[in-house]
């Protein structure tokens, strides 16, 4: 069950490529045999510097042996005669027979007896050593630690199912959510494609209302228990999170009580009155599904009362392709192209405002936050409110 058969189509999440080290416990099979597992990460309280290029990396310490430090000499050295002005004059070793004589210096031998040179390597983690330890714990709230979420997940997936991995786009759309606290305290938020929920649950932490969207009863399940796991991060702030289906290629919201994970009409009233931001990470791997994630986005914004900011996390993926037989990122093309076709939408019902956002902020979650994530930031202003609120007001005067 522990054993991953990769196949051609398999796409594997580089967020586990950098816990080699650490331990993913299987839990069980899922709906369709994929193994399940468990992972925890921590959330650092006070976050780490981004101006510091080693970030997400444990720092490697010198591993210079400190009794070998003390008996160093820090006079000059055989073969070395210091000049006037400190300056060293060194003179070359040759052995008995002219030839050069280099000398090593002393290396530590290992425990073992074995004459291994020692090694230091550098450890990519998203926790503390005793919080893997602490994996095996029950899912009780009483073993939980208030700063750790803990997500249940697959590992290796083909395209159709990679919602069920953890991407570094929901690390990075994460750390934004908990550096603006204050923004989003209280608010209602949709999550597109929430995939295993770990940006909805991030989110609960502040904000009232989340409705953690996504296809497809399995995936779903699996989102629906981890809210379950965390509820321990989200219950002191009071947030609610609330797992639906949201297909983006159809039109609609399910109502049907008989289908699970439906919604209800005061859920539907309370999306297309209160939702205050919607949040996407990782969603744009799909051209079609592209698409359809924008013309869900054009025809929930233009039916809002009021004016929505949608802040979408991505990462720019480099692939080799026959047609251009060279190095290109056709995903992340296809989602620019539809930026800017949304930002010129001219159909007198809604505007939007795009803009890319520096990705400084503080991170709070151990990923290595590479040059090819972005933020993203669009402005959704319903026009026909801006009308009939101009209109209310000629009539007044």
């Amino acid at each position: 069950m522990d054993q991953i058969v990769f196949h051609y189509d398999t796409v594997l999440s580089d967020i586990h490529m950098h816990r080699a080290s650490g331990r993913h416990l299987t839990t069980r099979l899922n709906g369709v045999g994929q193994p399940v597992f468990m992972s925890t990460f921590k959330i650092l309280a006070e976050g780490h510097d981004n101006n510091d290029p080693g970030r997400g990396v444990e720092k490697k310490e010198e591993c210079e042996d400190p009794k070998e430090a003390e008996g160093k000499d820090t006079k000059p050295t055989q073969g070395q005669d210091r000049k006037e002005g400190g300056e060293i004059n060194v003179a070359p070793f040759l052995d008995e027979d002219g030839d050069l004589d280099i000398t090593h210096r002393p290396r530590k031998k290992s425990l073992d007896g074995c004459h291994r040179d020692l090694v230091c390597p550098v450890i990519l983690k998203q926790s503390e050593p005793v919080l893997e330890q602490d994996e095996n714990l029950d899912d009780d709230v009483g073993h939980c630690f208030k700063d750790v979420i803990k997500i249940e997940h697959t590992m290796a997936t083909t395209l159709e199912d990679v919602g069920k991995q953890v991407w570094r786009g929901a690390f990075l759309l994460a750390d934004f959510i908990l550096s603006e606290t204050v923004t989003f305290r209280g608010s209602t938020v949709l999550d597109l494609g929430a995939g295993t929920g770990l940006t909805s649950i991030i989110m609960a932490t502040m904000a009232k209302t989340v409705y953690c969207t996504d296809v497809g009863e399995d995936l779903l399940n699996m989102c629906k228990r981890n809210v379950t796991l965390n509820k321990h991060m989200m219950e002191p702030a009071g947030g609610d999170v609330r797992v639906r289906q949201l297909d983006w290629l159809q039109h609609g919201l399910c109502t049907d009580a008989d289908v699970e994970f439906s919604w209800t009409d005061e859920e539907v009233a309370d999306l297309y009155n209160n939702t205050n931001f919607i949040i996407a990470a990782d969603v744009c791997y799909d051209d079609d599904l592209t698409d359809g994630l924008f013309r869900t986005l054009y025809k929930l914004c233009s039916n809002f009362p009021h004016t929505c900011t949608i802040f979408f996390a991505i990462e720019k993926r480099m692939n080799f392709t026959l047609r251009h037989m060279d190095v290109s990122c056709e995903a992340y093309d296809h989602f620019s192209h539809c930026l800017s076709q949304l930002q010129d939408q001219m159909d007198g019902q809604c505007s939007f405002k795009v803009e890319q956002l520096p990705a400084n902020f503080t991170q709070f979650l151990l990923y290595e936050r590479i040059e090819h994530l972005e933020l993203w930031k669009v402005t959704a202003t319903p026009l026909f409110g801006e009308k009939a609120r101009s209109d209310s007001e000629q009539i007044s005067s």
